[in-house]
């Protein structure tokens, strides 16, 4: 008798159907061989893929394995919220805390119970990372394979790569327009991600056309399987701490919070929340969350 996994098609950091990031999740991954869950991964061609596995330690409640149509990733924004949101309809939750183990660490997902037993998802991602800015002939190359100009970029922000537990290389532009009509060559950012050692390129700007919206942005990740990433946690995330790091944005107290848009140039829109803590006056600690609804739910057996 073959064993039964069972199967859902998310939509992440959006509650209307074909927007936001579309995540895959196996609720019930126990079982699956690493080569079993990259081949599904594969088969869903999905950004990310999240495998939802008992825990190894008395650490965790939860361990979550992430693998994009290539290959496996040590966490990912949407897949995370999208595999919480599934674990909590599924577990009928209340609002409370889990720790789950990922590639990136062990982290705490705050599980939000809303109204007609819906749910909000935030998790909190691992230590900020801020390298150094990128030398002007990495970013010269990096312009040119996105299709911009020097001077499309934003002043305030130097071309740097920041993580909070998968990188991304920051591009801060001035013009929403220009974002829109990004056309990148792939062949040449994924060339260049094997030198940087970074996978993903987010490009994002601060001309918001909405009173309620702080940044938009595009996400690119062909070193990976990933052309454009539609709503990534990954990288509106340490984006909230690159604001403050950079004094692009004002706050007061110790926390600064924001929503960020992505996916509008591939009409896949989603809103992101993100949250810093500061410690200071230096962003310490991340928070991304967001809303997500189910798309197909179906079993497969293998």
């Amino acid at each position: 008798m073959g064993r039964k996994y069972r199967l859902y098609q998310v939509d992440s950091f959006t509650k209307e159907l074909f927007k936001g990031n579309p995540a895959g999740v196996v609720s019930n991954a126990d079982g699956l061989s690493v080569d079993e869950m990259q081949s599904i991964a594969r088969e869903l061609k999905n950004s990310e893929t999240a495998f939802i596995l008992n825990p190894s330690a008395d650490d965790h409640e939860v361990w979550i394995r992430f693998f994009t149509p290539s290959t496996e990733v040590p966490i990912c924004g949407h897949a995370t919220i999208a595999a919480h949101y599934i674990r909590a309809l599924e577990n009928k939750y209340d609002t409370r805390r889990v720790f789950h183990k990922t590639g990136a660490g062990i982290l705490p997902v705050d599980i939000i119970r809303i109204n007609d037993g819906d749910y909000k998802i935030y998790m909190t991602q691992r230590k900020l990372e801020f390298h150094d800015p990128l030398s002007d002939s990495i970013t010269h190359r990096i312009f040119e394979a996105l299709g911009l100009r020097l001077n499309n970029l934003d002043e305030r922000c130097p071309v740097q790569i920041a993580s909070t537990g998968h990188s991304k290389v920051m591009i801060g532009i001035k013009s929403l327009a220009v974002l829109n009509s990004l056309n990148p060559d792939m062949g040449m950012l994924s060339k260049i991600s094997n030198e940087i050692k970074c996978n993903g390129y987010f490009v994002f700007t601060l001309d918001s056309d909405e009173e309620d919206i702080l940044t938009k942005g595009r996400m690119f990740a062909p070193a990976i399987g990933i052309k454009e990433d539609p709503v990534t946690g990954n990288a509106d995330g340490p984006l909230g701490a690159y604001l403050i790091k950079h004094n692009i944005v004002s706050y007061s107290g110790n926390t600064f919070s924001y929503k960020g848009k992505q996916g509008e140039a591939i009409n896949r829109t989603g809103i992101i929340e993100v949250e810093v803590e500061l410690i200071d006056n230096e962003p310490y600690k991340v928070r991304i969350g967001g809303e997500a609804t189910i798309v197909y739910k179906t079993e497969i057996e293998l």
